[in-house]
């Protein structure tokens, strides 16, 4: 027997549509702004997965999984930020079979100032996508 779809109001449509546009709106932000500091949209995603690893060390797999990446995808991506010099592979110092990720100086750089303008976008935009989840009750 199949599951009873629960029926939705034209207001309900409306909440989506608005939602979704709000997340579009903060993803097309955030691809010019990597645009503007010489990152791809994915590489900028990339080198905050890695610095935000926090616990964790950041792998190919790590990087892979955060940004739901197929392992060999993920590993180009990391091949390409090495060759732009955003990121170093060393041997873990308790596993030397595994090798780990460090941005380089200057992806520290670039990502502290693209993470800045990121928090105050998402400052700025706090209270209509608090509205917005609002609607969701």
């Amino acid at each position: 027997m199949a599951e009873e779809t629960p029926s939705l109001k034209d207001s309900d449509y409306a909440d989506l549509a608005d939602f979704r546009a709000a997340l579009r709106g903060f993803q097309a932000f955030s691809e010019d702004k990597a645009v503007e500091a010489g990152l791809t949209p994915q590489q900028h995603q990339a080198l905050l997965a890695i610095r935000g690893a926090e616990g964790q060390r950041a792998t190919v797999g790590y990087v892979a999984e955060r940004l739901i990446l197929k392992p060999h995808s993920a590993s180009e991506l990391v091949n390409r930020l090495e060759a732009l010099g955003f990121v170093v592979r060393r041997a873990d110092g308790e596993d030397r079979r595994k090798t780990m990720i460090h941005l380089t100086p200057h992806a520290e750089r670039v990502l502290a100032s693209l993470s800045a303008t990121h928090r105050e976008e998402i400052r700025r935009l706090k209270p209509m996508l608090l509205m917005l989840l609002e609607r969701f009750g």
